[in-house]
């Protein structure tokens, strides 16, 4: 059973860079049909996909984010990586990190962590 599991700091001050990370337990992060992804969900609206990083080391962005989102991963440490940077209020979410497996959607989510942007 994967499991995953996100950390980071739950308050960032406007301008700075959100980070956060996601480990990853019970399943390899190695295979060729699995994305590791971030998703977030800003208090009382929908989900919004951030972006993945693929099997083969490229990432992918939502556009509206791109210029500002970095994800990264270290296999060895079984972990994922999300960077925003610039970040503003608007930026304030329940952030999740998930799997996208390419035969199965997306199979397997951590709980979720809040990230508030706030003076």
């Amino acid at each position: 059973q994967v499991q995953l599991q996100e950390s980071g700091p739950g308050l960032v001050k406007p301008s700075q860079t959100l980070s956060l990370t996601c480990a990853v337990s019970g399943g390899s992060m190695t295979t060729n049909y699995d994305y590791w992804t971030w998703i977030r969900q800003p208090p009382g609206k929908g989900l919004e996909w951030i972006g993945y990083i693929a099997p083969s080391g490229n990432t992918y962005y939502s556009p509206s984010l791109k210029s500002r989102t970095s994800i990264s991963r270290d296999t060895s440490k079984y972990q994922f990586n999300l960077h925003l940077s610039s970040v503003t209020p608007e930026d304030t979410a329940v952030y999740y990190c998930a799997r996208f497996n390419s035969h199965y959607g997306l199979d397997y989510w951590g709980k979720g962590t809040l990230v508030t942007v706030t003076l």
